[in-house]
């Protein structure tokens, strides 16, 4: 802003004084003052905002540069990868080239493994299943009849008694 001193401060005070008058002086200042703070409040929010914007900028720069520096990363990465798998395949066509295959065709890989599928009715308790079928652990509702008919003892015939 402009650079008052001491003495350019006392000159436009004096000025005012005479101007203003006494009475009126102390209500101008006051007002003066608000003013002033209203301008720099209003300066300083500017300086912030095109700061804020000159930062966003600045990310915004580095983002892409990020970005970029990532593609190339994953270009490099790609054709080395793509150049090592070729000569690998080249060197492995080379030496499987002589050996004798027993199927008659070209070498195939065995099938991946695949782990047997739980069947999660089972898996709903933490109680083995041997333990519940040595134990007597009902796996299955019954009703009472059917569960004092099923250990009640055989009947013997008449026929057979002597």
């Amino acid at each position: 802003m402009i650079d008052f001193g001491f003495d350019k401060l006392a000159l436009i005070g004096a000025v005012a004084l005479i101007v203003i008058g006494p009475e009126r002086l102390p209500k101008v200042a006051r007002t003066v003052g608000h003013l002033l703070g209203k301008a720099q409040r209003y300066v300083a929010d500017v300086k912030a905002e095109v700061n804020r914007s000159i930062e966003l900028e600045e990310l915004k720069k580095m983002k892409t540069q990020f970005e970029d520096a990532a593609r190339n990363v994953e270009q490099t990465v790609s054709q080395e990868v793509n150049a090592v798998s070729s000569d690998f395949d080249k060197a492995w066509s080379e030496v499987t080239a002589g050996l004798p295959s027993s199927s008659g065709g070209s070498w195939e890989p065995p099938p991946v493994y695949k782990p047997p599928r739980k069947n999660w009715r089972i898996k709903r308790s933490a109680v083995p299943q041997w333990y519940r079928q040595r134990h007597g652990v009902r796996s299955r509702v019954q009703s009472g009849a059917a569960r004092v008919a099923r250990f009640r003892p055989p009947r013997v015939s008449s026929k057979a008694r002597p």
